[in-house]
């Protein structure tokens, strides 16, 4: 199977490594859009290339209360390097001008605002037409502590604050998406965010945005062990055990999924700056990984019986918290489109 087979689905990298978990005085300075667009831009493997980014609605990388003229600008920075730009991810949180979803009113309304500019901002991109596909990405922007304090009362407020999002959604024509990560109250586990998926129940409006960095500690059950669908010490040798997880996850979320980020991990939970710790991002050929990239990528793209679902319309990288000397590296770029590269090779498509 060549390189060139398919063209779907579409191959992007994340420029938000550059800012999540850089910026704090104590952690590394962040590195700026265009360079960000740069790297990606420049790599190349067997003369394919990335054929866009997903993209942080936060400063540096852009102002969510920027003009249109500002929305324009961003598009001619992704025009003049011919890349699309797909999902983009709202500031939902406290800091950033939102609050908790599960939180006060205060906070809640705080967080539907900032929800309704990143949809704005969605849809411009897509009149001026550099945004073909993609979607809006959000989590419960609330930690698990305080998710633990009242877990009815809190699940609660969180469908009624989800609901609200997805009524802004409709008006601005978008989707959107939560991604499960261990460390959001409420999506800590793939039977928590099971559980919001189906209450909101609005599955065309509404879905999941699959991490496989994250995924994978949804089965070893950080900050819900109730949940934790491999044992204690589990061996990694043992792949039969580890593939039947593997599936009854996805079998569950998959449904569910309209976004999906293609991720390497090793097992372990890491933080940086003042993001809070979640799965430990790693480049797709490090030793101590523990997923065959490329195999387990088609768990959330192929259904139950093996067949394409063709919903992911493209795949993104997250590389959150490389360190500043890996990403100014050309060759992790390289590797990383390499890997993304295998993956369209085993599950994609032509359109």
């Amino acid at each position: 199977m060549t390189s060139h087979q398919h063209n779907f689905p579409k191959l992007h990298n994340a420029a938000w490594p550059g800012v999540v978990g850089k910026g704090a005085p104590d952690s590394e300075p962040c590195i700026d859009v265009d360079t960000m667009l740069d790297l990606t831009a420049a790599a190349e493997v067997d003369g394919i290339r990335f054929d866009g980014f997903d993209l942080y609605l936060y400063e540096p990388h852009f102002n969510i209360d920027g003009s249109d003229d500002d929305v324009k600008r961003l598009a001619e920075k992704a025009q003049a390097r011919n890349l699309a730009i797909g999902s983009v991810v709202a500031p939902i949180w406290g800091g950033t001008g939102g609050g908790s979803a599960f939180g006060s009113d205060t906070e809640r309304a705080k967080f539907l605002e900032q929800v309704k500019k990143g949809c704005r901002v969605a849809k411009r991109l897509r009149e001026i037409g550099v945004r073909p596909y993609g979607a809006v990405r959000l989590d419960s922007s609330g930690g698990v502590e305080d998710w633990n304090q009242d877990k009815s009362g809190n699940f609660k407020r969180l469908v009624e604050t989800v609901n609200d999002s997805v009524k802004i959604a409709e008006d601005y024509d978008e989707i959107l998406v939560a991604e499960g990560e261990i460390c959001w109250g409420g999506m800590q586990s793939w039977r928590q965010i099971l559980n919001l998926l189906e209450a909101v129940n609005q599955p065309e409006r509404f879905g999941f945005q699959a991490d496989m960095s994250h995924t994978l500690l949804y089965l070893m059950g950080y900050n819900s062990p109730e949940d934790r669908l491999l044992p204690e010490a589990f061996d990694w040798e043992n792949r039969v055990g580890f593939d039947a997880a593997y599936k009854k996850m996805t079998d569950l979320l998959r449904p569910w999924t309209l976004d999906f980020h293609v991720a390497q991990n090793d097992g372990t939970v890491y933080g940086s700056g003042a993001h809070d710790k979640t799965g430990r991002h790693c480049l797709p050929n490090d030793p101590n990984g523990k997923l065959d990239v490329s195999h387990y990528a088609g768990y959330w793209l192929r259904d139950e019986n093996g067949r394409l679902t063709k919903k992911i319309k493209h795949l993104c990288w997250d590389g959150c918290m490389f360190a500043n000397k890996t990403m100014l590296d050309s060759q992790t770029w390289n590797n990383v489109l390499a890997a993304m590269i295998s993956v369209r090779n085993a599950h994609g498509w032509n359109e």
